[in-house]
């Protein structure tokens, strides 16, 4: 024990040289930069949501709210549109991350095994279509005579698995999973099935948290191009959209302006609203990720190893 305490002791006393210092110092240096960099926006926007119509408009908001208000917020919440795009995109992130995830899952997991015939082949088709795609209107027609045009279908089974995310799976299964314990597993007499419920996806979920946070963020919850080009009807689209609406179109509807005329200008209530909605869009993203930060950083660490 003594000996185990010396020897971490001279671990921990090893001086370290001028290079690495000054290589130190520089990492964390441009780190708090970066962060900086990243961080003043956020701040920046969740200060204007805060604040009144007119501060905003007059450029008073920097990094702290001025004349606290809370407008913004109230005026999205009582409007019905914004309410139903928020339910519309919870449904298309939730059952739409379960159907790419199981969907990647099953496709991964066959195709790291080494005793399939034609995984090259079938992987290599995968990546293809990473670098090669048909375009939008071959994938329009598709859609379309599919007949999901218009309905919540084209949201979620267009999507269903990504090339990138199938290749980190697929690392994953491979560098994590030894071949020996799918052996053992079959000579104890359990079929491909079991071994794939009972053995391979308890092992998976660092990697089901990774795809769960890509595909719930990137592919759902921050689309809406998808919803533009295969929606009509304004009560299946999604929350970005509305969002769209505000930030690129500058089109408030004008019930929106029901019982405020008389406290701020349109101008001033159109900006405010940009503000208050990228933090509301934004909150269910962040509330989810502490809870898979832990494999999420597992995950990606053992899925992007080549």
């Amino acid at each position: 024990m003594a000996s185990l305490k010396s020897y971490e002791s001279n671990i921990n006393n090893v001086n370290e040289s001028y290079v690495d210092r000054i290589f130190l110092l520089g990492n964390t240096t441009f780190l708090v930069i970066v962060t900086i960099i990243v961080l003043l926006p956020l701040i920046y926007i969740v200060a204007a949501s805060f604040s009144s119509a007119e501060a905003v408009i007059a450029g008073k908001v920097t990094l702290w709210p001025v004349d606290f208000s809370l407008l913004g917020y109230e005026t999205i919440f009582e409007h019905k549109k914004v309410w139903t795009g928020f339910a519309n995109s919870i449904f298309y992130t939730f059952f739409g991350t379960i159907f790419n995830v199981v969907m990647t899952i099953i496709a991964a997991y066959p195709l790291s095994r080494q005793d399939l015939v034609g995984r090259r082949f079938i992987t290599f088709a995968f990546i293809f279509t990473m670098l090669f795609s048909g375009g939008l209107i071959p994938t329009y027609m598709v859609v379309r005579d599919l007949g999901l045009l218009n309905t919540r279908w084209a949201m979620i089974l267009p999507t269903g698995i990504g090339p990138f995310n199938l290749l980190i799976t697929i690392t994953f299964f491979r560098t994590t999973i030894p071949p020996e314990l799918i052996e053992a597993a079959r000579i104890d007499g359990a079929s491909d099935f079991r071994i794939f419920r009972s053995v391979i996806l308890p092992l998976a979920r660092p990697i089901i948290a990774v795809l769960a946070l890509f595909y719930a963020v990137n592919t759902h919850w921050n689309t809406y191009f998808q919803a533009l080009i295969y929606l009509k009807d304004q009560d299946l689209f999604p929350l970005q959209i509305v969002l769209r609406e505000i930030l690129i179109e500058n089109s408030i509807d004008a019930s929106m302006l029901i019982d405020i005329e008389d406290l701020v200008a349109r101008e001033g209530l159109r900006d405010l609203l940009k503000f208050s909605l990228i933090v509301v869009a934004s909150v269910p993203v962040m509330i989810l990720y502490p809870f898979v930060q832990q494999h999420f950083i597992k995950g990606m660490t053992i899925g992007s190893v080549k």
